[in-house]
């Protein structure tokens, strides 16, 4: 298994913040936003990582990051040109990704959920699909997109936020492909806003039946979508922390 993590974008939402930064560099709690997303791909087996970012942006990773030696990791670096959405990004990792399959992980989640028997159990029984992560909410909400499943698991929908959420489960930035995922973004054409959608993505593998959910368990925060979510995960994070000592 082979990781991306996405850490691109322009982050208006988190504007002024953003105006010289990037969001994934910005700091939660005790260490830039993108070290939770790293931690996460260690944590998961994957050593091979590609990050990509903007060409504003892209040298501050190198100068933060660099080889991935630090971390025990081997890291490389791709640039997207201009935001065209995350199956966009992905793509940029085809050659990294070679014949293996791939962990995505966006670069503003931030959670504890462990990913490793699931990036085994995939590896190991040569599964050909792809597999989502979602996080139960306390209501339905059409901020994110809705997953809807069976009680096996298999994914009945996701749409993107819904008027009338048919669940209450949304989809997180963590994504498992096999390797036809750059055929199928090949497929894709870009949405009304210009941009090739992730659920356009998913849904590929939808309706062949081989898309599968696993719900995360424990802390869930997108720290990039509004500084009150950022606030939220510095809080979350340091509560979490701070119990350890």
């Amino acid at each position: 298994m082979k990781g991306i993590i996405l850490a691109g974008g322009l982050a208006t939402r988190l504007r002024p913040l953003t105006l010289v930064s990037n969001k994934h560099l910005l700091p939660v709690y005790n260490k830039p936003m993108i070290y939770y997303a790293v931690e996460s791909m260690k944590k998961a087996g994957v050593t091979e990582v590609l990050i990509t970012s903007s060409p504003k942006h892209c040298g501050q990773f190198i100068n933060l990051l660099k080889s991935g030696f630090d971390f025990g990791l081997n890291f490389s670096y791709a640039v997207q040109d201009q935001p065209g959405g995350i199956p966009d990004a992905i793509m940029l990792g085809q050659n990294h990704v070679g014949d293996d399959n791939v962990l995505v992980i966006l670069g503003d989640n931030i959670f504890n959920h462990p990913l490793d028997k699931t990036v085994k159990n995939f590896d190991d029984k040569g599964k050909q699909g792809a597999t989502v992560f979602g996080v139960e909410m306390n209501t339905k909400s059409g901020q994110y997109g809705v997953i809807e499943i069976n009680q096996y698991k298999k994914v009945l929908s996701i749409e993107e936020k819904p008027k009338n959420p048919k669940s209450n489960l949304a989809q997180t930035g963590i994504y498992i492909y096999d390797n036809r995922v750059f055929s199928f973004i090949k497929r894709l054409k870009p949405s009304k806003r210009g941009e090739l959608e992730v659920t356009d993505l998913n849904n590929i593998y939808l309706n062949e039946g081989t898309l599968n959910c696993e719900i995360l368990k424990g802390l869930w925060v997108d720290a990039g979508t509004s500084h009150d979510e950022l606030l939220r995960a510095n809080i979350k994070v340091a509560e979490k922390e701070n119990a350890k000592s």
